[in-house]
């Protein structure tokens, strides 16, 4: 088996606000067609860790290698809120983002790409008229409309019910087998024991644990995702309950 290539490489990222420290030396790796999980509390510093990978935010110390030199036209995000062209039907929003990455998007492959992301027979229907799993679809097709080879989403199935859940995972998968790397964030641990290759946790701007889900609850001796987040991120979450 070839070793995936590397696209993205972060080496000792820091970042400070005055003199609190909110990203400590987190190092990591994604690599092409695997699916990676970061977690953690809320305040732990994912979100600064990923606006830096993303180039949202410049780190004050550490270093991050991208795979090519025009890496952010081929990365893809979707965000917890994206807004859509409410008047617009899916297939018209598809086709006007990807015009905004300069991709040329017939019919054809809009359709195409609706059906990957399970939006087959919703193409006509304006964006205002989805529901709440469609329209978390449409944010992963438009993500995805300049065909990018990374793909960030943060907490792609927050409040969605358990079919939605299961129909975004299918696109998840699908990308990664595509080759597409995909990075999630995610509170729901078992979400992330089925589908993450690798998970990387992050408590207090440091990364506490990193591997393959089963191999790190094997190495913490617990039986879950869900009981090795606990275990690791115990007192920040009684502090964040105080």
């Amino acid at each position: 088996m070839n070793e995936r290539r590397i696209l993205l490489k972060a080496e000792h990222l820091s970042k400070n606000y005055g003199s609190r420290t909110v990203v400590n030396q987190v190092r990591l790796q994604v690599h092409e067609g695997e699916i990676l999980a970061v977690i953690g509390p809320n305040g732990a510093g994912k979100s600064t860790t990923i606006e830096m990978l993303l180039g949202l935010r410049r780190p004050d110390h550490g270093n991050i290698t991208y795979w090519r030199q025009d890496y952010l036209s081929r990365i893809g995000v979707q965000l917890q809120a994206t807004s859509f062209f409410p008047s617009l039907s899916c297939i018209e929003n598809l086709r006007l983002f990807a015009a905004f990455y300069k991709t040329k998007l017939d019919i054809e492959k809009g359709r195409a790409l609706l059906s990957l992301c399970g939006l087959q027979d919703a193409a006509a229907t304006e964006a205002s008229r989805l529901s709440g799993g469609q329209q978390k679809r449409l944010a992963i097709a438009i993500a995805t409309v300049h065909n990018p080879e990374l793909i960030f989403l943060d907490e792609p199935t927050s409040a969605l019910d358990p079919r939605n859940r299961l129909e975004i995972h299918t696109v998840i998968r699908k990308l990664a087998e595509a080759g597409t790397a995909v990075v999630f964030t995610s509170h729901d641990m078992e979400e992330v024991q089925k589908l993450a290759d690798r998970v990387t946790m992050i408590s207090s701007g440091s990364i506490i644990a990193a591997g393959v889900p089963e191999e790190l609850c094997e190495q913490y001796d617990v039986s879950h995702m869900n009981e090795l987040y606990l275990k690791l991120t115990s007192k920040e979450v009684a502090v964040a309950c105080i």
